[in-house]
């Protein structure tokens, strides 16, 4: 029979472990802080015995992010803006954008530098993110004339779901077929 070593690991040989997790998940997924955090969190209580202390655990996590930050490996502000462009792009709100970085654990001046980019962009926003989203589910303007008054409660509370206010849902529901026409080829 072959006896079992009990060797501890050396605090050195843990940090290059979650170091090496971490490059392994930045290099597929590009996390924010926070995600990378929970990930190494998971991975290693997973892999451990319980022998190490939670405090511990999140100290040396904070090591190793703390390096992979200086060695711009993550980032969260470009984190932030890169997601919102994207977001921007497929039609969502300022909202649904805020909500997901927030959800996502980048820090609120991100978050706010980040919206306030978007909105010095352009002023109006939402509204041409509703005209998208419109054209995309097919709703409001670019249904058919005659049932435009049958759905269109259904219609306000899918753009209600997608983050937009009354106001702007309202003024996208209102338009004609023509201007919205137009205003798609311009987009």
């Amino acid at each position: 029979m072959i006896p079992i070593r009990n060797r501890k690991k050396t605090l050195q040989v843990t940090v290059d472990e979650m170091r090496s997790f971490a490059y392994t998940y930045v290099e597929k997924y590009a996390p924010s802080k926070q995600q990378l955090k929970t990930y190494l969190l998971k991975k290693y209580m997973k892999l451990s015995a319980s022998d190490k202390r939670k405090k511990d655990v999140n100290k040396l996590i904070d090591i190793v992010l703390s390096d992979l930050e200086k060695n711009k490996f993550i980032n969260d502000q470009f984190f932030s803006e890169s997601k919102a462009k994207s977001m921007v792009q497929r039609g969502n709100s300022l909202n649904k954008i805020r909500n997901y970085l927030m959800g996502k654990g980048i820090n609120q001046e991100f978050i706010k530098e980040t919206v306030n980019k978007i909105r010095d962009d352009n002023s109006d926003q939402d509204f041409f993110s509703a005209i998208k989203i419109c054209k995309k589910k097919r709703i409001g303007p670019a249904r058919a004339e005659d049932n435009r008054t049958l759905f269109y409660k259904k219609d306000i509370s899918l753009l209600a779901r997608n983050g937009f206010d009354f106001e702007t849902s309202k003024k996208v529901m209102d338009i004609e077929k023509d201007e919205f026409l137009k205003i798609i080829n311009l987009l």
